[in-house]
């Protein structure tokens, strides 16, 4: 019996990259998974249901269970379907994995306005609306006496986290934002019984490929007999751990990264400086530097 048994689970973006090994590794583990894709480019533009069909259809032959879905998790009403479908199909919630992403990246005296609105409207907005409606599911439940054990995973970045890039305005403010809100959630949603975790993953995918600066390191493939410690592979098993029923983590966020889980911490009091009185601009300065 896999760790993750019975469990339904939603992972949006899962038709490629990292959400597709979410996918599979759940799938394989015994989750009813709710294949999320709509399926565009890496900049967010068309959309296509064949990757998200595809990775189900994977599911079905290797005996597990999945559904596709291919509604747009940026839209409010699109998240609330993704939802409903979940329940319709399967009979109840019980996983949230947030993965669905896009890249424009653009400096930032350059960026247009809808650069920043799409990046916005996928990462954080995307992430926000399936949660959103998750949350009302399990509030629900709970009010209704059927207490949740339920997990959200949320997928924040090192670009917003530790390691700001040069080009990212938009995604890092995302992702730094998703962090935020993780800590929210879990801080929320104990009381419905439901925890909440972010990942900041790195890992050889078609967005990271596509990043100036990190393509020509992750187009390196391993040597022959070595593990691919930069496939997207390697970040799942984390998640799936984070998703299981026995997991009591909640409000943490980890980097996951070639062979390495690492807690992040996020913001921590620095220098201080004090005062009795009122501050004076050369006191501050002298101090402060």
């Amino acid at each position: 019996m896999g760790v993750l048994e019975g469990r339904v689970a939603i992972i949006t973006g899962a038709g490629r990259g990292i959400g597709r090994e979410h996918a599979l590794l759940f799938a394989k583990e015994g989750a009813r998974v709710v294949v999320n894709d709509l399926g565009g480019s890496n900049a967010g533009e068309g959309a296509d249901a064949g990757p998200a069909q595809e990775v189900v259809d994977e599911i079905l032959a290797a005996g597990g269970k999945a559904v596709a879905n291919t509604d747009n998790v940026a839209d409010w009403e699109g998240a609330k379907k993704l939802v409903e479908q979940a329940v319709a199909e399967f009979g109840g919630l019980d996983v949230v994995v947030n993965n669905a992403g896009i890249l424009r990246d653009a400096y930032i005296a350059g960026i247009t306005e809808q650069e920043w609105d799409a990046v916005i409207a996928v990462h954080l907005k995307g992430h926000a609306a399936v949660l959103h409606h998750a949350a009302a599911y399990w509030k629900a439940e709970s009010k209704a006496g059927n207490q949740p054990n339920a997990s959200v995973i949320n997928t924040a970045s090192a670009s917003g986290t530790t390691l700001p890039n040069a080009g990212q305005l938009n995604y890092g403010a995302a992702k730094a934002g998703i962090a935020a809100m993780t800590l929210v959630a879990a801080d929320e949603l104990e009381r419905y019984g439901v925890r909440a975790n972010a990942i900041a993953p790195i890992a050889r995918t078609r967005l990271t490929l596509a990043t100036p600066g990190m393509g020509a390191i992750f187009a390196l493939e391993p040597a022959e007999g070595e593990a691919d410690l930069f496939g997207p592979a390697q970040i799942s098993p984390l998640v799936a751990h984070l998703a299981s029923a026995d997991c009591r983590l909640t409000g943490k966020v980890y980097a996951v990264q070639g062979g390495a889980i690492s807690e992040l911490v996020g913001w921590q009091t620095g220098t201080t400086i004090e005062t009795d009185g009122d501050w004076q601009l050369a006191d501050i300065a002298a101090r402060l530097g």
